[in-house]
């Protein structure tokens, strides 16, 4: 039988339960479980839907508008930081563990307000998916978006990603690439007689090592971009002149360049300084504009009271701008502390977002 969550205790004790079942991507089937569990006992309001580990609850209200409430289940590996610990109290304290502020929290605001609110001023579709963590192509998320479209018909959305309980407009898009180099083996002592790859790539580090980054607004929002080197492999041997070598790129462009506009500068880039590499496009996710002059965007904005600022890195608000559907990030915890092995989120953010989520849905 599924754990049910403990709904009654508040929601900082609900986001310590949660953490405290390991949901390490490919491995969400217990907190998946849990969650359903727990919606269809306690909340007979709702709809509830199951594809995979991903759970979808909806009201069924005829409002005039409908908004999606959504957040991933899944973490990054653990690394000797479960179960939680709560140090001080649970209205002042901090919560530390794996999940804690990617994105448990906000997965947890989500259930308590799924139960609780049984008559939002919207329809309301809550979603918790699976694969967020990991390449694009598992993404629970997109699946649905690809086998259950009319699931995620809506007017905006919100995901639960930290944002310092802020709103976080928009989000830049991702592109990996590798560039590679040929070359032609030969004994180290004879160096002269191959040609070595991995000096090839120089001139391409030496362009990233001096790139100065641009800062673009885009409707209100400046977003940071970003150019490294985050990989490089080659070599068959101590004795070997390799005669390949790889360098994978990240490029994290503003959201007023399409994937291909981000593809091209990239080649343009590159192609200037060291033609004779090979460059090739291995992951790639478009950015998403703040989408904040929705009328729904700006109804919510003047709810949690708070300045929006830009999203930096990649988040699903990516995939509701495909479909057409506004969307924020707003959740509980820094986001400089995802993925970390100190990863801890201040429980009055936890509650803060909880506060925001439910005056707006509420309409209060």
């Amino acid at each position: 039988m599924p754990a049910e969550l403990p709904l009654d205790d508040g929601v900082v004790a609900l986001t310590a339960a949660i953490v405290d079942i390991a949901s390490v991507s490919g491995d969400e089937r217990m907190l998946a479980d849990a969650i359903e569990h727990t919606l269809r006992l306690r909340a007979p309001h709702l709809e509830v839907l199951r594809d995979g580990d991903a759970i979808v609850a909806r009201t069924h209200l005829g409002r005039a508008q409908r908004v999606i409430v959504a957040g991933h289940i899944d973490t990054v590996p653990t690394n000797n930081n479960l179960p939680s610990r709560l140090e001080g109290d649970a209205t002042t304290g901090t919560l530390w563990g794996r999940g804690t502020v990617d994105m448990k929290g906000g997965c947890a605001v989500m259930l308590a307000l799924a139960v609780s609110l049984e008559a939002p001023v919207y329809d309301v579709t809550y979603i918790w998916y699976d694969h967020e963590e990991v390449e694009a192509s598992l993404n629970g998320l997109g699946r649905l978006a690809r086998t259950r479209p009319e699931l995620l018909e809506a007017d905006f959305a919100i995901l639960g990603e930290p944002s310092n309980a802020g709103i976080e407009g928009g989000c830049n898009g991702t592109l990996r690439v590798e560039l590679r180099a040929a070359g032609r083996r030969a004994h180290s002592a004879r160096a002269w007689m191959g040609v070595n790859a991995i000096h090839a790539l120089a001139p391409a580090l030496e362009l990233l090592a001096r790139f100065e980054p641009e800062t673009i607004e885009v409707d209100g929002l400046a977003y940071r971009e970003g150019l490294n080197a985050v990989g490089v492999r080659g070599g068959v041997a101590g004795n070997v002149i390799p005669d390949e070598a790889v360098l994978t790129v990240n490029y994290r462009f503003a959201p007023d360049k399409s994937v291909a506009e981000a593809e091209q500068r990239l080649r343009e880039l590159f192609g200037t300084v060291a033609p004779e590499l090979t460059l090739t496009v291995t992951d790639a996710s478009g950015g998403a504009r703040p989408g904040l002059d929705a009328a729904l965007a700006q109804h919510f904005v003047a709810a949690v009271g708070s300045a929006p600022a830009p999203k930096y890195g990649w988040t699903d608000v990516a995939r509701f701008a495909e479909l057409g559907i506004p969307a924020v990030n707003y959740g509980p915890g820094d986001p400089s502390l995802a993925h970390t092995d100190d990863e801890r989120v201040p429980v009055e953010q936890i509650l803060a977002c909880e506060r925001g989520l439910r005056a707006w849905l509420s309409g209060a």
